[in-house]
């Protein structure tokens, strides 16, 4: 066992026995790198990636690997989950220098933490076109041994390069408009596959934050055109091999472009965001084939994915028993044998199951063959065939249940858990389902206990095993900022608008840069980095600056907090030349300035708010897809205008844009005409 043996990452434990001498991101480390001269090999993954585990197998499990690195390296593992900034900096470092990035990422440093070589994935031997990984091991050492001085220069150039690009300072004289948005937009829509929907091609990836975006332009220039992209992607991917049609929730990514063959790791993040982008999917058309994704989606977190006391884990593996996809891929005589010929034949038609299968697991020396992952071939069915259907699923899930399942990465994030929470609580009133709303307010308890520091208003970002670590993230906080925010839209409990002013004030504290906008994604004094950077780019997670800029301009309009609105405005300007040049590069980030460029319509609550008048009344808030609303109550912490409103004697709702009102109802109908 090596030196990870005490940590709690997953990730860093898979590791534990490897031959090669790791430590953990750490000043001991790189004490030992200058003690010793040596340079420092960094390794970033985490622990459901398969091309990890591939790299692992293939080299830091081979003894001879080991022996070299620990002879001539001072050798750290990283999991990027756990210190996203971290991976942040040397993946700019590596995307700008290789022209790609990925996991695992290799990165070769010197003992002052300075990048000058890196890439992704290093194979065994010399094949795909790249060196062999000891090749590159041996060509690093002798470069040191050699020409340690200009290994040192170069590093130290690579520094500046990095700190003038974190350097982010406000266009002069840029006024943002909505013309950012219909240049987003227009991107989006010649993006579009026409064919099997999403945006762009293989691999092929649910970006939640473009079709969101989308349906808010849509929306807003009354683009019908935009909505049936976003609506006709949403079945697309519902029906593919990328949503397990059999337990529920969606992989990462799928390989191809007709969202067939999935990467099968399960994180959280996209199924969180997922679920927000088929709820708002299910208010825009009314089907309820969208409604049950949700469903089937958030059913797979708390089946699945749900700590006993609340917290909700970070991801699930691609691989089982050493093969990806083992564990959801069916054989044509596995199918057989199990169900009756009359359930096997529906089943085998509607999954589109054959002999050949459609899938094999090109990075395993001994591939399995004929498997094949279920995807909606023949979604229409008769009633009679449907009941044969439900019959052979419920089989299936049987005995798959039976088999190993992949690892579970049950560490517990702060940041992922809030894009969870805030699911959750929206499905609630969206759905009308009480069991999502008991995980939401579970899973806020989890966090107050676990996570957060209230004396020191401090957020920590990962707990497992009864341990949370010692860092501050941005992503945390604005994160679950935003959960909170919709956990309080969700039931008008004021501890829930406490504890978001809370989070808001302690990330303003923590965080922003009042000089120029923005905010760093580690607080001020976080020495182990090289420099602190302000995340500018969503992709498969909502970087924390766009999250941050919403959530505060929603609690601005919840609370009239002028600071919070303030810090959200520079935040937008900062950003204004990448919003309106590189619109793409920003989609979650779009979505807070169309919520900047308008009054935001608010559903102001007075009354009894424990009668089932209310109950009734908040679900018809939360049934309309107007993104640009904002529910409250009367009291507590909330604007000035909406405790000045008169109370009635039951529960009633003002629907009101800045300081005019509609007139006061009670009716549920009423209440989603006025929104819409």
């Amino acid at each position: 066992m090596n030196r990870l043996a005490k940590e709690k990452s997953p990730y860093l434990l898979q590791h534990a026995r490897n031959p090669v001498e790791w430590f953990a991101w750490s000043d001991e480390a790189f004490e030992k790198a200058r003690r010793e001269n040596k340079l420092v090999f960094l390794s970033v993954g985490y622990s459901t990636c398969h091309w990890c585990h591939v790299m692992e197998r293939e080299s830091f499990e081979d003894n001879n690997i080991g022996k070299f690195l620990n002879e001539h390296f001072v050798s750290i593992k990283v999991d990027r989950e756990e210190r996203p900034d971290v991976d942040k900096i040397y993946m700019t470092f590596v995307q700008a220098t290789t022209g790609g990035g990925g996991w695992p990422m290799s990165v070769f440093l010197t003992p002052d933490r300075k990048p000058f070589f890196g890439g992704t994935y290093f194979p065994p031997d010399s094949r795909y076109g790249r060196p062999s990984f000891l090749q590159v091991l041996e060509h690093i050492r002798d470069l040191w041994q050699k020409r340690a001085q200009d290994i040192i220069a170069s590093a130290n150039e690579i520094q500046l390069r990095l700190e003038t690009a974190a350097n982010h300072l406000p266009a002069e004289g840029l006024v943002l408009t909505d013309a950012a948005l219909k240049n987003a937009m227009a991107f989006i829509k010649q993006m579009y596959d026409p064919r099997d929907g999403g945006f762009g091609g293989a691999p092929k990836f649910p970006q939640p934050s473009f079709p969101r975006l989308l349906l808010r332009c849509a929306k807003r220039f009354h683009d019908d055109e935009a909505v049936q992209m976003v609506l006709s992607t949403c079945d697309r991917m519902a029906a593919g091999g990328i949503h397990d049609q059999l337990g529920g929730g969606f992989s990462r990514y799928s390989v191809d472009a007709e969202w067939l063959v999935p990467h099968f790791e399960k994180m959280l993040y996209d199924n969180a965001q997922l679920a927000q982008l088929y709820l708002d999917a299910y208010l825009v058309s009314k089907k309820e084939t969208f409604a049950d994704v949700a469903r089937d989606i958030l059913d797979y977190v708390l089946r699945d994915m749900m700590h006993p006391d609340g917290g909700f884990y970070s991801a699930e593996d691609a691989d089982s028993e050493g093969q990806e996809g083992k564990f959801y891929c069916w054989t044509h005589e596995e199918l057989s044998r199990l169900l009756s010929p009359e359930e096997f034949n529906v089943a085998a038609a509607y999954f589109g199951v054959t002999t050949e299968g459609n899938f094999i697991d090109h990075s395993h020396p001994q591939p399995l063959r004929g498997l094949n992952i279920l995807s909606i071939k023949n979604p229409r069915i008769s009633d009679e065939d449907k009941s044969l259907l439900v019959s052979a699923k419920d089989k299936m899930r049987v005995a798959r249940a039976k088999r190993v399942r992949p690892h579970l990465d049950d560490k517990i994030l702060a940041s992922w858990n809030g894009l969870m929470l805030g699911a959750f609580a929206r499905a609630s009133r969206v759905l009308g389902d009480a069991r999502y709303l008991a995980a939401a307010q579970k899973n806020l308890r989890f966090v107050r206990e676990k996570l957060w520091d209230d004396t020191a208003k401090d957020l920590f970002h990962r707990w497992r095993d009864g341990e949370r670590d010692r860092v501050e993230l941005l992503a945390g906080y604005a994160f679950y900022l935003d959960g909170v925010i919709e956990l309080y839209e969700a039931t008008l409990e004021l501890g829930c608008l406490d504890f978001a002013i809370a989070l808001a004030d302690a990330m303003l504290a923590k965080h922003f840069d009042g000089r120029n906008g923005g905010f760093w994604q580690s607080p001020a004094g976080a020495g182990d980095l090289i420099l602190r950077v302000k995340d500018d780019y969503d992709g498969a997670e909502p970087s924390g600056n766009s999250v941050a800029v919403l959530a505060l301009l929603k609690l601005n309009a919840i609370t009239g907090r002028k600071d919070f609105a303030a810090a959200g405005e520079k935040t937008l300007r900062l950003f204004a030349g990448r919003l309106q040049d590189f619109s793409q590069a920003m989609p979650y980030m779009l979505q807070a300035l169309d919520f900047w460029l308008q009054e935001a319509r608010r559903a102001v609550f007075v009354g009894k708010t424990d009668s089932p008048r209310f109950q009734e009344l908040l679900r018809a808030a939360h049934g309309v897809y107007q993104p640009n609303k904002i529910v409250l109550g009367s009291t507590g912490p909330v604007e000035e205008f909406a405790r000045t409103l008169p109370v009635k004697t039951e529960a009633t709702v003002y629907i009101c844009t800045g300081t005019t009102c509609q007139p006061p109802t009670s009716d549920a109908k009423e209440v989603a005409q006025l929104l819409d």
